[in-house]
């Protein structure tokens, strides 16, 4: 029995990511030394592949970390000197201002229901914010933020930096690059990969904000604080010794999706995540988590389970079909279903069908 895995992270492998892996192994990839030429060579080739996915202005650099949740420990030591300010609505945006707090900042939580999201249009902020803290995409309840609004929110809030959680739907959104300061994503949900890689893409004004906190002794020398990857990273290379294997696969599979093109993938989401949700709102005994359907994600899919989910979740495993429970309150109560760029529109089509024939 083949298993498929719609969980949200880890996730199904990228379709393609089998044979680079065994590429990899035979091109002894896991092995080469971060500072050889082969390394520049691949590293480079993995950014100028992402920067070309995302469509990334001249402006913008990209760098690795050990996971994205690190990211929120660089970004608090490295560009909030005092304030900064987060849109929580769900656990992963709550524990990036956790994450804040933790250091000592003064980290605003501006909170709202789980499976909701802020109205951006209405907010109001002191001048001395330095930083918002957003997700675009809430894995713990698959409420998404759309691009739209999040340039509304910087057309009106020009000043702070405005750091954007992509972890659970990059490469999908079409973000407008110029509109924010620094994305950041992890490479185990819709990249399709192993776990142990994140991604931090930022601007000059981070790089500036840096530089001026470092001037007033604000800013913290870790060992892959943001200066220093920013550094390395104009020679292609790391602070330290990365997951070499996974840069490696990052830049292969992002150059399968450049040749397959941003539009294709965009196009299926939206289809697989319309059968996701007709899926919901048709099953009597499931119901969509985020009621609004502006807010609705188009990778992560989330529904209350009439009875419990435990039953259909294991319904659906003995099938070697795997998919998310309910996070942290709503374990065992709601379902979550990633419909990321590795799952075709056959298999969540079939995933649909299991669903609609099982007796839970």
């Amino acid at each position: 029995m083949k298993n498929i895995f719609f969980t949200p992270g880890p996730s199904g492998l990228y379709f393609t990511a089998e044979q680079h892996i065994k590429n990899a192994l035979n091109e002894n990839i896991p092995s080469i030394s971060h500072r050889s030429k082969s390394y520049v060579k691949m590293h480079q080739e993995t950014t100028e592949a992402l920067t070309e996915l995302l469509q990334l202005p001249d402006n913008f650099t990209i760098g690795f970390t050990s996971s994205a949740t690190e990211i929120w420990d660089r970004m608090s030591e490295n560009l909030i000197a005092n304030r900064s300010l987060h849109f929580v609505n769900g656990d992963f945006s709550k524990k990036f201002h956790s994450a804040v707090a933790a250091h000592g900042k003064n980290a605003e939580s501006r909170e709202v229901e789980a499976g909701t999201h802020h109205d951006l249009s209405s907010v109001v902020m002191d001048e001395d914010i330095e930083l918002i803290g957003l997700a675009q995409n809430e894995t713990s309840t698959g409420a998404a933020m759309p691009v739209e609004d999040i340039n509304l929110l910087r057309s009106k809030y020009p000043t702070p930096l405005l750091a954007i959680d992509a972890v659970s739907s990059l490469p999908v959104p079409a973000f407008d690059f110029n509109q924010l300061d620094s994305l950041y994503f992890s490479v185990q949900k819709s990249f399709g990969l192993p776990a142990g890689l994140g991604v931090w893409t930022f601007n000059d004004r981070c790089l500036e904000k840096a530089e001026a906190m470092k001037a007033n002794n604000q800013y913290h020398e870790s060992y892959n604080s943001l200066l220093k990857i920013a550094k390395m990273a104009q020679k292609h290379q790391t602070t330290c010794t990365p997951n070499v294997l996974n840069i490696y696969l990052l830049g292969k599979v992002v150059q399968d999706m450049n040749t397959k093109g941003i539009g294709q993938i965009r196009q299926e989401a939206a289809y697989k995540s319309a059968l996701l949700y007709n899926l919901f709102e048709s099953h009597p005994k499931l119901s969509a988590f985020v009621a609004d359907k502006k807010f609705r994600s188009q990778t992560v899919g989330v529904a209350n389970v009439e009875g419990g989910s435990e039953k259909l979740i294991a319904g659906l495993a003995a099938k070697g079909l795997h998919i998310g429970n309910g996070y942290g309150e709503f374990k065992n109560k709601q379902i979550r279903i990633a419909s990321f760029p590795t799952h075709s529109k056959e298999q969540i089509e079939m995933l649909v069908d299991e669903i609609n024939q099982l007796d839970f």
